[in-house]
């Protein structure tokens, strides 16, 4: 094969890395919200089964077909179809690894099996596409409990406000726009729908926790319901499941602070075997020398 042919096969792997370069930059540029599904989100349609639904179908709906944890890509505000493009793309910045230490190896002269680099390639690409599947299941795990401790201070707050005599609805509006982050967010922009929507926003509240599977946000919108429609005295309540959500955080701190304690020992004792090994091997030599 010709130097030109090489220079030019050289060109093309970096064009490609280029371009995968340039598409994982503009993964990190904020982009513009789309306005269409935030009108259906405000303005939702009839299902077949006559319940209500946030959007009207559309021509992605085979990505719902597919088995993603809808719950967990709600919680992140990712998209099923961008979730498999962040996919698609590790996959395809590991597919050019290999092909790339391949493409050396043949230019510095070694000599490979094709069988070597085709393997590697998908062993990559695929290694690649389930750690970013994994990485966004963590994301969501740890997403949902900066939730419940959120809504820990949430439900404190709205306690307070009852008390001061507020409305139940008065109370979690209220509530909601004192704090900032994500989660009081979600909470403001569902007060708010139910608001446009003529709808309790208890009833809200508990679609919230159904799409992002937070049960103790569906329990907070049952002790809100009761005061709403029953006229309830939801001080001490609220209280209560303020100081049960404290005490679950503190366990599961507790919890995950013994696990990564007990990850720290293997390192240690790794570290101890490697220096008995060092101290014993020069008096197992001499031993092994004498005799």
């Amino acid at each position: 094969m010709t130097v030109d042919f090489w220079f030019g096969l050289v060109i093309a792997a970096g064009a490609v890395v280029g371009y995968g370069l340039y598409l994982l930059v503009i993964q990190f540029v904020p982009a513009t919200p789309a306005l269409g599904p935030a009108l259906r989100r405000l303005h939702p349609t009839l299902g077949p089964d006559g319940e209500l639904t946030a959007s009207a179908p559309t021509a992605t709906d085979w990505l719902t077909r597919l088995r993603l944890p809808a719950a967990d890509l709600d919680i992140l505000g990712r998209t099923a179809g961008r979730h498999l493009f962040s996919i698609g793309l590790s996959a395809l910045a590991a597919f050019m690894l290999p092909v790339l230490l391949t493409v050396a190896a043949v230019l510095l002269g070694f000599s490979i099996p094709l069988v070597i680099p085709v393997a590697a390639t998908l062993l990559f690409a695929l290694a690649a596409a389930l750690m970013a599947h994994l990485d966004m299941i963590a994301k969501a795990t740890s997403a949902r409990a900066e939730f419940v401790r959120a809504l820990c201070t949430y439900a404190a707050l709205t306690a307070h406000q009852v008390r001061s005599g507020h409305g139940a609805v008065e109370a979690m509006e209220r509530s909601a726009s004192i704090c900032d982050g994500w989660p009081y967010t979600r909470l403001r922009t569902t007060l708010l729908t139910a608001q446009l929507q003529m709808r309790p926003p208890w009833d809200e509240l508990k679609t919230l926790a159904a799409d992002i599977k937070v049960v103790e946000l569906d329990s907070f919108a049952d002790i809100m319901r009761s005061a709403g429609n029953d006229g309830a005295q939801v001080y001490q309540t609220l209280r209560a499941q303020s100081a049960s959500l404290r005490d679950q955080i503190r366990v599961r701190a507790l919890e995950d602070a013994k696990t990564r304690s007990s990850k720290l020992d293997i390192p240690s004792t790794l570290l101890i075997v490697i220096l008995l090994v060092l101290v014993g091997y020069p008096l197992m030599a001499s031993l092994i020398t004498q005799v």
